[in-house]
């Protein structure tokens, strides 16, 4: 039975980890439980699944407890918080499946270079990134030419600069094919978490960015492609449904039952369309601070998280979320990675600037 350390059990993808050890509990079992600071949510899941340790971020007993006795470290948390967990748990020993973007957008360097020195097994999560990964063989080293990421365009694929310029939270919340949380659905509807995908995809995979692409793919079922040296291409098909990326970064090589075959024969015809980057500049951005690397990722992270939580808030308006982020990038340097602090510091001072800009 594989044991599980579940950090951001209440959210979005938390639950649905939740779901697939129910349906499998003679497969799993669930060692540990954190939530952020939902105590109620986390009391719930508590009850039923028994963890030698449940417990709020702010009351950890130590990251060391955390991860003694699991196989499997489960990162669900989001924003930049989730990348200490990931650190320690690669220092733990443990196999990690990751959910968390930002600890491979701000510390993929430090991410991949630590879980090399120490041998520890680092699983993809994302629904594309597991797509790339069932694509080459569930091989991170596996040869290839080319990275192809699909992205469902969001909500506001086809409406142009003054209908942007006007649409509200609860509309960038209304995601046609994925149910996700807030946070992930604003950066889907600006397509800054297309970006966040080109970065991971980099430091997954080894890949110059040269060798990843992404286009628009509305709905969903291909979820990404991997193109080969002598031409040929294999894709990854299913529908919109996060159980199968999640089952599989628990089971692999193996694999459960778990979502509804694909009826192709009642599809119809998949589009795909080139990715419109230049109305939606956020993926710009991320893919600009990804090539410069050192902590520009993080800088980016940090005004993003600040800038769509007061969208979030009606505080600023939907093309004020790349302003902040461009703002930021250009008003603080970025510098050389030198471990965890340098990243913590440069994503403190990008939600300082971030803020004082939205204030402005």
């Amino acid at each position: 039975m594989k044991k599980i350390a579940l950090i951001g059990c209440t959210g979005s993808i938390g639950r649905q980890v939740l779901e697939v050890v129910r349906n499998h509990r003679d497969e799993f079992c669930i060692t540990a439980l954190v939530a952020g600071s939902d105590r109620v949510g986390l009391d719930a899941v508590k009850g039923e699944f028994s963890p030698k340790i449940a417990c709020l971020a702010a009351e950890i007993p130590s990251h060391s407890a955390l991860f003694a006795d699991c196989d499997v470290a489960f990162i669900a948390s989001g924003g930049f918080a989730g990348l200490k967990y990931t650190l320690a748990a690669i220092e733990s020993h443990k196999t990690v499946a990751l959910a968390n973007k930002e600890s491979l957008v701000c510390g993929g360097e430090l991410v991949m270079e630590l879980a090399k020195r120490e041998g520890v097994d680092v699983v993809p999560v994302d629904s594309e990134h597991s797509a790339l990964f069932q694509c080459l063989g569930m091989r991170r080293d596996a040869p290839f030419e080319k990275l192809i990421l699909t992205a469902s365009g969001g909500p506001f694929l086809h409406y142009d600069e003054k209908a942007l310029g006007s649409v509200t939270a609860a509309d960038a919340l209304r995601h046609p094919t994925w149910k996700m949380g807030a946070k992930i659905t604003v950066d889907s509807a600006t397509l800054l978490n297309k970006g966040y995908e080109i970065i991971e995809a980099k430091w997954l995979y080894g890949a110059d960015f040269s060798q990843i692409e992404a286009i628009v793919h509305p709905e969903s079922i291909v979820h990404s492609l991997v193109l080969f040296r002598d031409g040929a291409m294999l894709a990854q098909l299913g529908y919109p449904d996060m159980k199968l990326p999640i089952q599989l970064a628990l089971t692999y090589p193996a694999r459960l039952p778990c979502c509804e075959e694909v009826d192709l024969a009642k599809l119809g015809t998949l589009h795909f369309e080139r990715l419109p980057a230049e109305k939606f500049p956020c993926f710009g951005l991320a893919v600009a601070a990804g090539k410069e690397g050192g902590t520009c990722p993080a800088l980016l992270n940090g005004a993003a998280e600040t800038a769509v939580q007061a969208f979030l808030q009606g505080r600023i308006g939907f093309m004020k979320i790349a302003e902040t982020i461009e703002g930021v990038l250009n008003a603080v340097p970025s510098e050389r990675i030198d471990g965890y602090g340098t990243l913590s510091r440069a994503d403190a001072r990008a939600r300082e600037e971030a803020r004082r800009l939205i204030d402005d």
